[in-house]
Order: C-alpha cells, then sequence, then structure tokens
C-alpha cells in the first residue's frame, strides 16, 4: 500500500529520473549467501580515533571510497553485535530501517549518552518502556501545551537579544542556549522567568550550564572519550552528574511534598509524578530522574544548537540573510513565515545537530545489491543523507531558496530522527526556532567576524559549531 511519503519519494525520483527504488527491509528467504557492504580498510583503533573526532570527514571519506553503503570496523570494547557497522545513505534503506520499529530495533540503548542520562529515559530506552513513556510525554509537546510556551519564548528572545553586546566578537551559543533552557525549564518545572536562587531549580539550571561549558572544552571531549560504551559515567563526569542529581531529587522531593499539599499542577514534572504504569504503580525517583535530566539537556541543546548553525551559516552566506532579512522586515507575513521555515529547514538539512541515528536489525536485511546478518547494526549516517547531490543539487551550498516551493524529500530529510523515535520535542524545537530567528533577524544586524565556516564538533551525540557560532552585532534595533 502506498503512502503519501511514498509519493513523495517516488515524486523526487520522478523529477530527477532515478532508477528504481533499491533493494530494501527484510530479505527474502531465498538461500542467497550474505554479501557484505564493503569496509574502509583501517585499523581498528584508528577508527574509532577518527569517526569519534573528525566523523563528518571521516564518513564522507568513506562514502566517497566504498559508495553509497559501507561499513567500518570498531574495537571489541566499541562494536556493535561484531565488529562490523554498517552505514546507509539511500532513502529506500532508511525508509525500510524506521517503519518496521519491530525488525529494526532502534540502538538508543547503546548511545554514548546513556551513562550520563541513564537507562530509563524516553531517549535511552527501547521497546514498550520507550513506548510508554513517548505516550506519557506526547500531550505536553503538541497542541495547547505549545501555545503556552509561544509568548514565553517571545518574551525571552527579547531579554536576551536586547543583552547582545554590540561591536565587538562574541559566542551566540550561549546566549541561545539560555533562551531555550528558560523555556524548557519553564515547561517541566512550571517556572515563570528564572528559577529563584537558593531553589533546587536554580541549582539544576546552574549546573546544567556548567555542564553545556565542560562539554565544549577540550577536557570535556577526553571525558566524553572515555565513556564510550560504558554502562556508567567515570571520571569529572561522574563528580558533575552527582551533583546535578542532587539537585533534581531535590526538586522531586520539594514537588512531591507540595502537590500533596495543594494538589497538583499541570507542568511535566507534576504530569510524570501522577502517571502509574498498568499495576498501578508511580515512577521510581530513579527513572524520573533519567527522564527530567534527559528533558532539560536534550530539550534545550539540540534546538539552541540548530539555531547557532542557523546564524553562522546565515552570516557566512549574504545573500541568503539579506533574502531572509528583506522578507522578515516587509510587509508580506507569508512570504516572511515561508522564507523562515525554508531557512530552518535548509540549515537542518546543512547542519544537522544529530548526525547519526541507528537500528538494530533482527532478521537478514537487503540493503540495495549487499545483505547483512540478523543482529547487524545499520547506522543512518543523517548529514551524509542530507547531501546527496541527486537529492539536494549542489548539496554543500546553503540555499533556503530550495525548500520555497517543495518540502523536504521524505527519508532523503530527517533531522528530527524517524518512524517510533522521531524527535519528541520536535514541534517545540521548530516553534522556537521560528520566534527566535524572526526576533534575531528582525531587530539586530549580524556579521561574521570571520568569513570562514566554522568547523565541526562532535559532541555526544550532537555536531555543533566548533567556536559557538561567532558573531558580531554591529547595530540593534529597537523592540
Amino acid at each position: 500500500m502506498s503512502t503519501g511519503g511514498d509519493t513523495a519519494l517516488n515524486g523526487w525520483r520522478s523529477l530527477l529520473g532515478e532508477a528504481p527504488p533499491s533493494p530494501a527491509g527484510p530479505a527474502p528467504d531465498d538461500g542467497a549467501p550474505l554479501e557484505l557492504p564493503p569496509a574502509l580498510q583501517l585499523p581498528r583503533s584508528l577508527t574509532a580515533l577518527r569517526f569519534s573526532i573528525r566523523q563528518l570527514p571521516f564518513t564522507f571519506r568513506a562514502r566517497r571510497e566504498l559508495g553509497e553503503t559501507f561499513a567500518l570496523r570498531f574495537p571489541l570494547r566499541l562494536r556493535f553485535g561484531d565488529d562490523r557497522t554498517n552505514f546507509v545513505t539511500h532513502p529506500d534503506h532508511v525508509r525500510s530501517l524506521f517503519t518496521a520499529p519491530e525488525l529494526a530495533i532502534s540502538t538508543a540503548d547503546e548511545s554514548v549518552l546513556r551513562p550520563i542520562l541513564g537507562p530509563d529515559s524516553v531517549l535511552t530506552s527501547v521497546g514498550p518502556r520507550h513506548m510508554r513513556q513517548r505516550k506519557l510525554l506526547l500531550p505536553s509537546f503538541h497542541g495547547e501545551a505549545i501555545e503556552r510556551y509561544t509568548a514565553m519564548i517571545r518574551d525571552v528572545a527579547e531579554r536576551e537579544i536586547d543583552s547582545l553586546p554590540v561591536g565587538r566578537p562574541f559566542a551566540l551559543a550561549p546566549h541561545i542556549q539560555s533562551i531555550t533552557l528558560d523555556v524548557i525549564m519553564a515547561g517541566i518545572f512550571g517556572i515563570e522567568g528564572r528559577p529563584v536562587r537558593g531553589t533546587p531549580e536554580f541549582g539544576l539550571r546552574h549546573d546544567v550550564v556548567r555542564l553545556s561549558r565542560l562539554a565544549a572544552m577540550a577536557i570535556g571531549q577526553i571525558a566524553e572519550l572515555t565513556i564510550i560504551g560504558r554502562q556508567k559515567p567515570v571520571g569529572i563526569i561522574t563528580w558533575l552528574l552527582n551533583q546535578i542529581d542532587r539537585h533534581i531529587y531535590g526538586v522531586i522531593a520539594a514537588r512531591r511534598a507540595e502537590n500533596a499539599r495543594d494538589g497538583e499542577r499541570i507542568d511535566i514534572l507534576s504530569l510524570l509524578l501522577a502517571a502509574r504504569d498498568e499495576d498501578g504503580a508511580p515512577l521510581t525517583d530513579q527513572e524520573l530522574r533519567d527522564e527530567l535530566l534527559t528533558l532539560v539537556l536534550a530539550g534545550h541543546e539540540t534546538t539552541a544548537n540548530s539555531l547557532a548553525w542557523t546564524f553562522e551559516r546565515l552570516t557566512r552566506n549574504p545573500a541568503a540573510y539579506g533574502a531572509l532579512r528583506e522578507a522578515v522586515r516587509g510587509d508580506d507575513d507569508a512570504s516572511a513565515a515561508a522564507w523562515i521555515e525554508a531557512t530552518i529547514q535548509e540549515s537542518m538539512r546543512n547542519r544537522p545537530v544529530i548526525p547519526m541515528t541507528g537500528r538494530r536489525v533482527q532478521v537478514p536485511w537487503q540493503l540495495g545489491e549487499y545483505r547483512v546478518p540478523a543482529g547487524s547494526h545499520v547506522m543512518v549516517p543523517i548529514t551524509l543523507l542530507h547531501h546527496r547531490d541527486d537529492v539536494y543539487p549542489d548539496p554543500f551550498s546553503f540555499r533556503p531558496e530550495r525548500f520555497l516551493d517543495a518540502k523536504p524529500a521524505p527519508y532523503a530529510y530527517v533531522p528530527f530522527g524517524g518512524g517510533i523515535r522521531r524527535c519528541l520535542g520536535a514541534t517545540l524545537a521548530t516553534v522556537e526556532q521560528r520566534i527566535v530567528l524572526r526576533a534575531v533577524v528582525r531587530r539586530t544586524e549580524l556579521q561574521a567576524p570571520d568569513p570562514r565556516p566554522e568547523r565541526v564538533l562532535h559532541r555526544n551525540a550532537t555536531m555543533i559549531p566548533a567556536r559557538g557560532a561567532i558573531v558580531r552585532v554591529v547595530r540593534r534595533r529597537a523592540a
């Protein structure tokens, strides 16, 4: 049966004169032997080091040398199943993985974030637990909940714009993170404005900012390498998480007492506290901790870094920046909205903050001319997928106009992942980006002190501007 997504996918094939779909999905039981994708011939330890530090150029090299389906070999401690990890960059293969959740299971439980976030969050759990958590949280990120956030996002954005220095270079990313952190903490804890000093919420916000800053430093990147393949954190990350946990458990205890005394509120924490499983049991404090930390970290960092990339791209592509600025400051609201949406989509295509997602296939799987055994890990390098020149002509250029009259091709555009693992906060993230982008473009004139693109820095599971999107505010306009 054809779906709307299938129709759109076939549409870009027709437009580009593409060959018939590439065979993908559970392999037929025809007795044919396995035909594994070609692997890059490097020592396993060197592969792991290059992949961890310079993932983007390394995977582009692999595709260039081996084709759109290839494999990398990792050391035993980092292995996924066997020592081969397969990578696919064809939309048909991506579709086969995203639309068969029972046969192609998410690798989220093996994420590098698991030692930090714990095993019980919506981001690191799989199977029935993930679906339970997802259903529980979904109402907080759609419909009326989003409407409640919009006015606050505008207010926080305007306040932060007023604080931007004028005339000197600075990293924009921390300022945007301040906006998105305030928004997500308001949604989770029901706080109006910044937390009051001395409260556990204030301590949590302070230590989350400290963790984010550490992660961008060299010592933080080294610390991240030490937890790859582990179930629990070690070293400085353990110490900092202990500080964060002290505040989270303090928030949980205080809210339990408050709800018992005054009745339940409508924020996400109160929703989680009221939740019961099939046997009527509430979430444990450990489960609550994992969920809250995931929502705070993932709920603000990814959106902030996506916006940071957008301004890094705009200030280094004057034509795109000029077109957006003219639309936003003009009288045609429809044109402004279209340019804002196209700019966001092009930024997430060109610089997806989450550059990789994966599945573990439960049966032999066909990937075009190749066939991998049951238990194999198949990764989708989103950046490579978004840079297919048969889908996106001139893929390395930043051209928002490509999305003005065309929607992104399904399974060739997956900045929020796909299937049942699509980002829970995608709607909120998109609304935040629209509001903040419009406000900053309307009220400021930005320049890039250095016109060269910022280097990509891989941090945990994200891809961020190495210098935090360095810009200069030439002029700030009145609100």
